[in-house]
């Protein structure tokens, strides 16, 4: 297991200042964003720091130079857009570019892609599965094809008023990811795992790492931090930044020696990468970097 960095909180930065920052802090690998250049609403996207859609031999030659000669490997990469979203263009707008993303992780030998399943966030489950059924075995036969790992994400993408009723991602739950893994069984298709999203909802993040270890290709350290009087004030089904904050891996609820102990026992040997989420380090780019360097302090003790 090697402890990595995902590039999204380093927006202003280049893929070379991305690498030499990860270098500089001891971390071991990248998770390198990969949105289609433009701009986006939402925090954490719309970052790219490898362009799939301007992908030449030549720019492959010098990601692969750069990074090897920076001791830096890349762990994944990273697009998280809604795949199912209800507006039928952007849907396939999105799809269309996770394809492109799977085609550079092989072509770049990193054979791992990240990303989210997706909803609509006005139907409801089975009519969600409905639209993942029709959708996703084309994706995962041409990941299964190329050979490329593609992990799913379990953020349920519901957090703000814009996302209510129902989220933007369907992979969020045990219960959900057993009804996916059985509609395509495919050695290629698994998850991307976050504990801090199981934690959030209330659910043991540490039982899920048994039960679906063969399917765990990549971890995200991410944490969170509850505050009981929100909830207490609001309950649980107001939106859920009412009564939690992300937070940097160490100053949430996660306990981190009991994960990465369960990760072990359970042989996990990918990458784990440290996704920086807390506006408590956003204030300015010596904050972003005060972050990451505290959460490799955090975790690195564990390893």
């Amino acid at each position: 297991m090697k402890i990595g960095l995902l590039s999204a909180i380093l927006p202003d930065l280049s893929f070379e200042e991305v690498i030499d920052l990860a270098k500089a802090y001891n971390y071991q690998a990248v998770e390198l964003a990969c949105w289609p250049k433009g701009k986006s609403t939402r925090r954490y996207a719309g970052v790219t720091h490898i362009d799939v859609d301007d992908l030449t031999e030549e720019k492959i030659d010098y990601i692969l130079s750069y990074v090897k000669k920076n001791n830096i490997e890349i762990a994944a990469l990273g697009y998280y857009p809604n795949p199912l979203d209800g507006d039928e263009e952007k849907r396939k707008f999105f799809q269309n570019h996770i394809l492109k993303v799977i085609r550079a992780a092989k072509d770049l030998k990193v054979n791992r892609v990240s990303t989210f399943i997706g909803r609509n966030q006005f139907l409801n489950e089975d009519d969600n599965f409905e639209l993942f059924k029709n959708d996703w075995p084309e994706i995962i036969a041409y990941a299964e094809k190329l050979k490329v790992y593609v992990g799913i994400e379990n953020c349920p993408m519901y957090f703000t008023k814009d996302e209510w009723p129902g989220g933007q991602n369907l992979a969020s739950s045990p219960y959900m990811w057993r009804r996916m893994f059985q509609e395509i069984p495919s050695p290629y298709f698994g998850l991307s795992y976050d504990p801090s999203h199981l934690f959030l909802q209330r659910m043991d993040y540490l039982k899920p790492l048994i039960e679906f270890k063969d399917k765990i290709f990549h971890i995200h350290f991410k944490d969170i931090k509850l505050f009981n009087d929100k909830i207490d004030e609001y309950g649980v089904f107001t939106y859920p930044l009412r009564y939690m904050q992300p937070k940097i891996p160490g100053e949430g609820g996660i306990d981190w020696q009991a994960f990465i102990k369960e990760l072990k026992n359970n042989d996990y040997q990918y990458y784990a990468c440290v996704e920086v989420e807390d506006k408590d380090y956003e204030d300015s780019f010596l904050s972003r970097k005060k972050a990451i360097e505290n959460s490799y302090n955090n975790l690195i003790k564990f390893f």
